[in-house]
């Protein structure tokens, strides 16, 4: 015989559920704010270099440089802290991970990658579309506070995203689910 939580224990269910994907995002957020970051920094000085061959040594630079101070704390992270990483990277950068892998490296390696990462439950041609998916709204939000009490150092999207649109969108969203439902 099934029985019926109440209310209250749904409710703190849901709580906890949001304290913990804060978490994660608080956890992962550097690490996408720092891929936008680098990227920037690694386009620009590959546009100063003048042949491929100084590019692909600088790349490759920069590619050992990353792997030595990146990999080790990268692979601490849980499944779910990659998922939300690999949306937050196209949340700062605007594209996909696998189409970064793609551009810097080569579309063998992406897809080699997308296949390792699907083991870990991971697609790493996610994309971020907090109008679409609700937990990358709950995550713009989480964000969003995070900015306002400073507990994260902002970055403006890839693609701005007005919060007050967003709110408005899902609480339409809601009202409608409501609706439905009766």
């Amino acid at each position: 015989m099934k029985t019926i939580e109440p209310k209250e224990s749904l409710v703190i269910k849901v709580r906890k559920q949001i304290k913990l994907l804060e978490f994660r995002v608080r956890v992962v957020y550097p690490y996408a704010k720092l891929t936008a970051e680098k990227l920037t920094q690694i386009n620009a000085t590959m546009a100063k270099l003048k042949s491929q061959k100084e590019k692909r040594k600088y790349f490759k630079l920069v590619e050992k440089y990353l792997n030595e101070e990146f990999e080790p704390k990268l692979k601490k992270l849980s499944r779910k802290q990659g998922q939300i990483l690999v949306k937050l990277i196209n949340r700062q950068t605007g594209q996909t991970t696998f189409d970064l892998i793609k551009d810097y490296k080569s579309g063998w390696k992406a897809f080699w990658s997308n296949n390792t990462a699907r083991l870990f439950d991971i697609n790493l041609k996610k994309k971020y579309q907090p109008f679409e998916d609700n937990e990358d709204y709950l995550i713009e939000t989480i964000l969003d506070r995070a900015f306002t009490n400073g507990r994260l150092v902002p970055q403006s999207a890839a693609q701005p995203i007005d919060i007050n649109e967003l709110d408005t969108y899902w609480q339409k969203k809601a009202i409608e689910l409501k609706k439905d439902k009766k």
